[in-house]
Formats: C-alpha cells, sequence, structure tokens
C-alpha cells in the first residue's frame, strides 16, 4: 500500500517512514524542508536499505496539494505531521502558525474527500489539554483554552477533521502525544533543529557539546517537587509505532468512531531538572545550566494516562527515559563528528 506522510523528513516524520517502510508499506514524503534536510533521505535509506518516494511541496500551496493527488491517485492513507511546532515561536508569530498549521490542512481534506474512502493519521498534541486540572491526563480531560497559538491550531485541527468526518468518507485517528526525544538506535536520523532549539533535549545535547553556552531552564517556582515543570518524554522510535499500528488499525477497519483519540506518552512525568541529571548520568557530561524567568506558553505539568492507547491499539512505550537520552547524546555526537 502507498502511504502519503506529510514532513516526512522532520523529526517524527522520518522515524515513522522508517517504521512503515520496515512493514513493508511504500511511502511517498512530503516536505518543504524547511525545519529539516534533503539528507534525511540517505539516513532513512541506510536504516531500510530503501529510499522514500520524495516531493518538495508546500502544502500552504493549494493549487500545488490539488496537482500532489490528481498524480498520486493510489494513495492508501495519509499521515499528517507537516507544521509548524514551537510554542514559544507561536506565541511570538501567530499568524505563521494559523497559515501554515491550519491551511496545509485544510487542503489536505479537500483532496481526500474526492476519494471513495480515506485514512488519515493527524499529529495532535496534549497542548489541547492546556493545563489540566488531573493528573495523569486521560482523552476524556476537558480541552482547556489553549496556552500558546500552536496549542490552539492543534485543537482547531481536530475540530475541523471531526467536522469533515461528519460528512465524508474520511476515517481519522488523532494521536496526542506527549514530549517526542531520542533519536533512531542507529543514530542514522534523529531531532536536527535548524537555528537555536525550541526543546528542551536538543538544547541540552548541543549544549554538552558545546554548541550552547550554557541551557536555561524556565522558571524553578512552579509547583512541583523540584520547582520546574513536568513532562511526559517519549522515545520518537516509540511514537513512530503508535503511528504505524493506528494506520493499520485504519485499513484493517478495526475503529469503533469515525475519528478516534490516542494519547501517547509514557504515562511517566519527568521535571526538567530530572531530565538534566538523567542526561548527565548517561553522557558522563556535567551540563552548564541556569534558571531564568518562565517562558510564556508553558503550563506546569503534563504526563500521560496511556491506558486506552495500550488496550485498544495494543501498543505500550517500551524506552526508558534514559535510553531516549542515551540515544540523543549518541546522535549529537555523530552528527558534529562529521
Amino acid at each position: 500500500m502507498k502511504i502519503l506522510v506529510t514532513g516526512g523528513l522532520g523529526f517524527i516524520g522520518s522515524h515513522t517512514v522508517v517504521e512503515l517502510q520496515n512493514e513493508g508499506f511504500n511511502v511517498i514524503a512530503i516536505d518543504n524542508l524547511s525545519n529539516s534536510s534533503i539528507a534525511v533521505l540517505d539516513g532513512i535509506e541506510r536504516i531500510t536499505g530503501k529510499k522514500p518516494l520524495f516531493e518538495n511541496i508546500d502544502l500552504r500551496d493549494k493549487s500545488a496539494v490539488k496537482n500532489f493527488f490528481s498524480i498520486y491517485q493510489d494513495i492508501s492513507g495519509v499521515i499528517h505531521f507537516a507544521a509548524s511546532k514551537a510554542v514559544g515561536e507561536s506565541v511570538e508569530n501567530p499568524l505563521l502558525y494559523y497559515e501554515n498549521n491550519i491551511n496545509s490542512l485544510v487542503y489536505l481534506l479537500q483532496e481526500l474527500q474526492k476519494k471513495p474512502e480515506a485514512h488519515f493519521i493527524f499529529s495532535s498534541s496534549c497542548t489541547v489539554y492546556g493545563q489540566a486540572q488531573n493528573m495523569p491526563i486521560t482523552e476524556n480531560a476537558p480541552i482547556q483554552t489553549a496556552m500558546s497559538p500552536y496549542g490552539n491550531t492543534k485543537q482547531i485541527g481536530e475540530e475541523i477533521i471531526t467536522d469533515v468526518a461528519k460528512v465524508t468518507n474520511i476515517n481519522s485517528i488523532l494521536l496526542r502525544y506527549f514530549n517526542p526525544i531520542g533519536a533512531h538506535p542507529s543514530a542514522e536520523i534523529g531531532e536536527l533543529p535548524l537555528g537555536v532549539p525550541q526543546n528542551l533535549v536538543p538544547f541540552i545535547t548541543q549544549t554538552a557539546f558545546g554548541l550552547r553556552e550554557k541551557l536555561s531552564v524556565f522558571g524553578n517556582d512552579y509547583p512541583t517537587s523540584d520547582g520546574t515543570a513536568i513532562r511526559d518524554y517519549i522515545h520518537v522510535v516509540d511514537l513512530a509505532k503508535a503511528h504505524v499500528i493506528a494506520l493499520q488499525r485504519l485499513l484493517k477497519k478495526q475503529n469503533s468512531e469515525k475519528v478516534e483519540t490516542f494519547n501517547l506518552g509514557t504515562g511517566t512525568g519527568s521535571s526538567v531538572l530530572e531530565v538534566i541529571t538523567a542526561f548527565e548520568k548517561v553522557s558522563n557530561q556535567k551540563l552548564n545550566y541556569q534558571i531564568v524567568g518562565r517562558r510564556e506558553g508553558d503550563v506546569i505539568e503534563a504526563y500521560a494516562n496511556t491506558d486506552k492507547a495500550n488496550t485498544v491499539l495494543g501498543w505500550k512505550a517500551q524506552f526508558t527515559l534514559e535510553e531516549a537520552l542515551a540515544s540523543a547524546w549518541k546522535w549529537e555526537m555523530k552528527i558534529r563528528s562529521k
């Protein structure tokens, strides 16, 4: 079967392409290379022995999306990652996020609704919960007012998909994931942010390698055990495998509703300082970090209840926090040694 992966050369997208190809799917990757590199294709090929088809398309270009689907008419499913994803940047540049994350989704769905049957996996986020009242967070937790334009685009995206599914032959699974980290065990692909990293772990690894002078810890006055914010950090390979399982569920018509929702995380919350300590242990590096003020858009804590994904999908995260951090460090050292 031919599967389209948008944002297919990005962090999560590239790892998902690997897992899809490992399961025998034929993959077409779309990416506009705004936050990724064409060299990722070679990494995917070194891992799987096969290079996916690739199209350099900006999904904000409606005519380009339309043209793509006129050429590739035999696509069995779509996994949609392509989006801008940094909370802080979205606060500073909200229109970029609304244009990129919403328009691209609409243009994809406009083409998919023309098909007699379509299967759509949406890359959503735990940010849709805002600051949830209860931990761990279940799929039934109320959708709170978004704390950032990024989070709002994920909420709006879910609403659009739900509305469209009611009146079309599109079946969808919304995967709300927590904090993806790590790299493929081969160190052939990993997280490669362009410019200053917006996420904790690549900033940690770049600081440890000496690319950054120091790591900023945003706030130590949160009502948590050590005062720093708590997140659920999930290995990207575990996350990628969940996407393949979700896609297979749709293709086999095992879904119980037109739109299903699953949390993807480990079920364990770790504070920023705990992540730093764990990284120092696995890397034998001492991190230079400083406490600074809180960052706008950040919630206090967020970690998942994964019971639904465990039982319904038959999926469970396998990697530990230390294993994920070790893989991220292995990747950082490899790319800097070139």
